[in-house]
């Protein structure tokens, strides 16, 4: 009796010690490249050894970590409370982005493009304390859920790419988001979705006010000096906020190249791309020439073939898209 227990307890050892750290990966080429690169990268009898103090790596957000289709959670999150906010300011009433809002006139607000999105960012994001405007994403988030997979927002990280981020910290990378959504925003979100704390959260950002109370101090925010962390201003970002270029990048559309691009360059280390192509309708979406809001990918993809980055399909390289345990994805009706 004592010697089956004692067998049965070496067997849980062994099998918690030999556990899959990217279990919700499927054993494809994108999963061997990044334990390829992982090991060459850590092991210091290598000539591709990266010191840690240099092991810096950027993750976009939105379609890379967690869905921006059919719209980014930040602009959903931006119509909802344009829908909350409409009663207690009777002037909105004319606007006519703001009846499009209210009448869930989609074609409308997409016609209104930058311009649009800036009012609606000015409506939700300015003109109110850092505080409140935490507030008020955590209590959207305690109150909506995706309309699709019925899931709370907060609970829709990819599955493999939060398995990814455990898997290059515990082997010595710091983890950076740098994506073109609200810094503010995803701050609220991002130690408990990504384990990712809010200094290494680098996104869009305007500048906040800072003043005096009978209370101490506050800071306002508000929509000056607007700065877009997107594109050419990825690279731009990173230099500002991290002070030293990356050895992998991770994202998901030609709004990641410039990023994907300046971490290749870096002259001393073998650095790592990926990109995550999204393929899988039935359990996410399926896009990449024409996306439903954001997200379009077409020279990114020209340029892995070139620069040897990985591209993960998705419905091939991916067990599961979201953790079942906290969001079971529903197909698409």
């Amino acid at each position: 009796m004592k010697k089956t227990l004692l067998s049965a307890l070496l067997f849980s050892l062994c099998a918690t010690a030999h556990a899959d750290p990217l279990s919700a990966w499927n054993d494809t080429a994108a999963k061997r490249a990044i334990e390829e690169w992982v090991t060459n990268a850590t092991d210091a009898d290598r000539a591709t050894y990266i010191p840690p103090e240099k092991r810096y790596v950027v993750f976009d957000n939105d379609g890379t970590l967690w869905p921006e289709a059919p719209l980014t959670f930040q602009i959903q999150f931006a119509l909802d409370e344009v829908k909350r906010l409409a009663p207690e300011y009777p002037e909105w009433k004319d606007d006519p982005l703001v009846k499009a809002v209210l009448s869930d006139d989609i074609k409308t607000i997409a016609a209104a493009g930058e311009k649009g999105l800036i009012q609606l960012l000015t409506l939700t994001h300015s003109n109110i304390t850092t505080e409140e405007f935490e507030q008020r994403v955590s209590s959207w988030l305690d109150s909506h859920s995706d309309r699709r997979f019925g899931c709370r927002y907060d609970r829709m990280a990819y599955q493999p790419m939060r398995q990814l981020l455990d898997y290059l910290r515990a082997n010595g990378f710091k983890t950076w988001i740098i994506s073109g959504g609200g810094i503010d925003f995803m701050r609220v979100l991002s130690q408990k979705m990504y384990g990712i704390p809010p200094e290494q959260v680098v996104g869009s950002f305007s500048l906040s006010e800072f003043s005096l109370t009978d209370n101490g101090t506050t800071l306002r925010k508000t929509m000056k000096g607007a700065f877009n962390d997107d594109a050419a201003n990825k690279p731009v970002a990173i230099h500002l906020f991290m002070g030293q270029r990356p050895v992998g990048a991770f994202g998901n559309s030609d709004g990641d190249l410039a990023m994907m691009q300046y971490t290749a360059a870096n002259p001393d280390y073998k650095t790592f791309g990926l990109l995550v192509h999204h393929t899988d309708a039935a359990r996410e979406y399926a896009y990449d020439s024409h996306p439903s809001a954001s997200g379009k990918l077409i020279e990114g993809l020209a340029q892995a073939k070139q620069k040897g980055w990985t591209v993960v399909d998705m419905q091939k390289d991916w067990k599961t898209v979201f953790d079942p345990e906290l969001c079971a994805g529903k197909s698409a009706p």
